[in-house]
């Protein structure tokens, strides 16, 4: 008896020890990452793209309710090397995304993405991620005018997007759709969330209200430096730090025009299927990126502190990054990304800096 209960006792323990080693692998190798990024002061936004048969991080085929618009294979396309990049920081490595980490480090908070469309597909990869680390586990989703939450029960972790466009106020008026740059409405339900990642740019517009003034139309720089500095100033007054960790998504680049990648015959990104070498891009920073940095520079409080997730540059580099005809509505789209492909990334240094944060 005394030797069988012994016996039964190490076959516990070990059972136990093999459940709890994964966490522990990934624990570390979280931490290594983090530790190697923070001695060697490196920017993880200077690299370039490399080839990796490793990747893509998940199978889209087996991530639930992929947006139609985003959904590149499963609508036609053709050629699959453009799931094989990852990103390589030119100075140390990018951890691999490690969702059962991230949701262990997140257990009972809220992440939330506010923006606009390309928010939403910054999202849809984030939910795909991690639907892949925890198949079978206890996932639900609520969908409602304005928000699509996906909650993985196991941790007590909602991931919500909040489709805001421009962060500031639209509203129908008699005269039309007034974007109303001095007001934000919807603040209240964002500083609940734990991780905010802001993102806006698609811009359009019937009139515009700044300072109880209303005009047809405006410089869209200037119209879009006012609401950057409303939603700073919405920050430095309402987002408690201890709290809430925020980040702003840098401009997400569109390729329409080959002359920018040196390519003056390209209309549309429709025949890329590889991206640029190298780290820098032929047509440079767009304007609305650099008023992002301005804002966040100077208007932001410094205890207030936002993070720029600084995609723009390793975004323009991927040219064949974006959907082009093959989504649901057979629609040039050069905007967006499919999933899974470049904004996987994004999300890789979302998850760096967070370990960096904490």
């Amino acid at each position: 008896m005394s030797t069988s209960n012994h016996v039964f006792v190490v076959l516990v323990s070990m059972s136990s020890m093999l459940l709890i080693l994964p966490c522990l692998i990934s624990t570390s190798n979280a931490a290594q990452a983090h530790l190697q990024i923070k001695q060697k002061g490196c920017n993880l936004y200077e690299g370039k793209w490399v080839y990796d048969e490793s990747y893509p991080l998940f199978d889209s085929s087996k991530c639930p309710s992929i947006r139609k618009e985003f959904d590149c294979l499963k609508y036609g396309r053709p050629d699959h090397r453009y799931l094989k990049y990852r990103w390589q920081p030119d100075s140390c490595d990018l951890p691999r995304f490690d969702g059962v980490d991230f949701l262990r480090r997140m257990k009972g908070k809220n992440i939330m993405f506010v923006g606009d469309s390309v928010s939403s597909n910054h999202w849809q990869s984030f939910v795909c991620l991690l639907n892949q680390a925890v198949q079978g586990s206890n996932i639900t989703r609520v969908t409602s005018n304005t928000t699509s939450t996906v909650v993985f029960q196991d941790y007590g972790v909602s991931v919500t997007v909040f489709l805001s466009h421009y962060l500031v106020d639209i509203e129908q008026e008699r005269i039309g759709r007034v974007l109303k740059l001095d007001s934000i409405k919807d603040g209240e339900t964002w500083k609940q969330a734990d991780v905010l990642i802001f993102n806006t740019w698609l811009w359009w517009w019937d009139y515009i209200e700044n300072d109880g003034k209303i005009v047809k139309d405006m410089d869209r720089m200037d119209a879009f430096h006012i609401a950057l500095t409303t939603w700073a100033n919405w920050v430095n007054s309402e987002v408690n730090p201890s709290k809430t960790k925020v980040f702003f998504q840098g401009i997400s680049p569109s390729h329409y025009n080959g002359t920018e990648w040196d390519e003056p015959g390209a209309k549309d990104c429709s025949r890329e299927t590889a991206p640029l070498g190298g780290s820098t891009y032929p047509g440079g920073e767009p304007l609305a990126a650099a008023v992002v940095k301005q804002v966040l520079r100077s208007n932001i409080s410094p205890s207030k502190p936002v993070r720029l997730l600084d995609i723009t540059t390793l975004s323009q580099l991927r040219k064949d990054g974006h959907p082009s005809k093959y989504n649901a509505f057979a629609g040039m789209d050069c905007t967006h990304w499919c999933v899974a492909g470049v904004p996987d990334t994004w999300n890789q240094l979302l998850y760096a800096e967070l370990l960096q944060g904490r």
